[in-house]
């Protein structure tokens, strides 16, 4: 295969994994008291290991630590930065026929970022990594506007909030990057909500304006990537909704093609392409930056069946009408468990998934 000097890599993939018997078992006993925050690290150490181990095993070249230590993509995150906090809901979030568990987020104070649990974690992440690339991912910034209740006691209007966000960023990056990380991507749904007729009326029954959100959350994005250090990649994952094997939005990538592949500065995006609901790859003709690398997430992460290789394949070459062969990567569309529940799908499936993208990967470049 040729290699990718920088990620992401040809073979590649989005994050998270399925939490192991183990993990869960060890989660459930330490929220029962029964077990102490030591003894639950133990086990996640003991358990990321094995599963860094299996990464490497299936040819991949950027391991992540499975998101073990956490029960959702973006809130323990967020609400671990400064002026934020978490609370348990009435409902979840909606899925197609299936909800999330309750939680949600709430800004209650000026944010800012000092320090940050998930610091410790990919310095762990990167020691067992050894010489293969330890990939941390973190919820884009747009998520913390996009998902989470602002008191307008502390921001009452759009300018500050954003400088602040963007600024919170601008450290906790640099503080990853302090910590060995040269690798960071950003998981993002708002996008890809953008791009569907159900959620646009959602996001204007909330009384905000699609066009306006673009503009804020593009330039709070490259605001807080502008002081990135020339070694370190910065991805985005475009989502659009991955819970116990169902989705959210659907439509193709046609209304941000242009504000994302022209105006958003980082050196590539994971995209969805493992069904017709996001559409043909014409969207990507906007694809204007020679540096540009783009991760098709051709095989799903949903279901166990293995996708016919020629048809991955053929689909490859059909993307590359619109941006070059070696722009071109393969991955899942996305992680196999975005909450602590995971797809449905056993851990064998999972792994036989990522073999089947370093396999194909390896045929076509």
């Amino acid at each position: 295969m040729t290699e990718l000097q920088r990620p992401p890599f040809r073979a590649d993939h989005v994050g998270s994994l399925l939490r192991s018997e183990r993990i869960k078992e060890a989660r459930s006993q330490y929220e029962n008291d029964e077990i102490t925050a030591d003894k639950l690290r133990s086990i996640e150490d003991e358990e990321i290991t094995r599963i860094v181990e299996k990464q490497k095993e299936v040819g991949l070249e950027a391991v992540t630590d499975g998101e073990f230590r956490r029960g959702w993509w973006h809130f323990d995150f967020l609400e671990n930065l400064n002026g934020v906090e978490g609370y348990d809901t009435d409902s979840g979030i909606q899925f197609q026929e299936k909800q999330t568990k309750s939680r949600a987020i709430k800004v209650t104070d000026k944010l800012s970022f000092s320090d940050h649990p998930m610091l410790k974690d990919f310095a762990f992440l990167k020691k067992v990594a050894g010489n293969h690339t330890a990939k941390m991912t973190i919820p884009s910034p747009s998520m913390l506007h996009f998902r989470g209740e602002i008191e307008p006691s502390v921001y009452s209007e759009n300018e500050t909030f954003f400088h602040d966000l963007a600024a919170t960023y601008k450290k906790a990056i640099q503080a990853f990057y302090d910590a060995g990380c040269r690798y960071l991507q950003l998981d993002d749904t708002s996008w890809a909500y953008f791009c569907s007729d159900e959620q646009l009326e959602q996001i204007r029954g909330r009384g905000q304006d699609p066009e306006e959100l673009k503009s804020w959350y593009a330039k709070t994005i490259n605001e807080a990537i502008a002081d990135c250090p020339a070694d370190m990649n910065i991805t985005m994952h475009i989502c659009r909704g991955n819970f116990r094997s169902t989705w959210i939005s659907s439509g193709g990538y046609e209304p941000v093609a242009e504000i994302l592949f022209n105006g958003l500065n980082v050196d590539g995006f994971f995209l969805e392409y493992d069904s017709d609901r996001a559409g043909g790859f014409e969207p990507l003709r906007f694809v204007k930056r020679k540096d540009l690398q783009i991760v098709l997430g051709l095989i799903t992460s949903k279901f166990g069946e293995l996708e016919d290789p020629d048809d991955v394949k053929n689909r490859i070459e059909e993307a590359s009408q619109f941006v070059n062969l070696n722009q071109l990567n393969i991955s899942p569309q996305c992680g196999f468990a975005s909450t602590e529940e995971g797809n449905l799908l056993t851990e064998e499936q999972q792994w036989a998934k990522l073999q089947h993208v370093t396999t194909i990967a390896g045929d076509i470049w």
